[in-house]
């Protein structure tokens, strides 16, 4: 009888045991594409207006203790990264669009040599490029209704280290 005990609780006890050794629970690809994007891919974005004019880009994401994005960086002026200025904005204000941005000109391009036509030198009622399959896992760009020259205005956002 005393075996008996000794092998079932031996039994119970490895049973138990292999329910604490569990895989954690995982999220498949296909549960998250189209419904999460990656913020490597966010960070870095190109930012525009309402009037499709390019007024800066994505430096960082901020995150509060749960996890929820409250603020982007946006990186405005500077050429190449040097003399930017930085300005935090907050992060529900910020809307996304996987559309790429749409340009036409309205310049008098007749196509001599030297002569070429700039995205963003007209209106907004042609495609620059092809239509492309939007890609899943990010936006292709940001839209945050300013002018580059409010943003230059606005207070400096800086990584205090106290």
């Amino acid at each position: 009888m005393l075996a008996k005990s000794l092998a079932a609780g031996a039994v119970g006890s490895l049973l138990l045991a292999s329910v604490a050794f569990a895989a954690p629970p995982t999220i498949s690809e296909s549960q998250l594409q189209g419904s999460t994007w990656r913020t490597s891919k966010v960070v870095g974005l190109d930012v525009y207006n309402d009037k499709n004019e390019n007024v800066g880009s994505i430096n960082e994401l901020l995150v509060d203790k749960s996890g929820n994005i409250k603020a982007a960086v946006l990186s405005v002026g500077g050429f190449l990264g040097m003399g930017s200025h930085y300005v935090a904005v907050p992060f529900d204000q910020i809307k996304f669009s996987n559309e790429p941005v749409s340009y036409s000109s309205t310049s008098s391009n007749t196509g001599s040599p030297g002569s070429s036509t700039r995205p963003g030198s007209g209106t907004t009622t042609g495609s620059a490029a092809p239509a492309s399959k939007p890609n899943p896992w990010y936006p292709d760009h940001a839209v945050f209704n300013t002018t580059k020259d409010e943003l230059k205005g606005m207070p400096e956002f800086t990584f205090s280290k106290e």
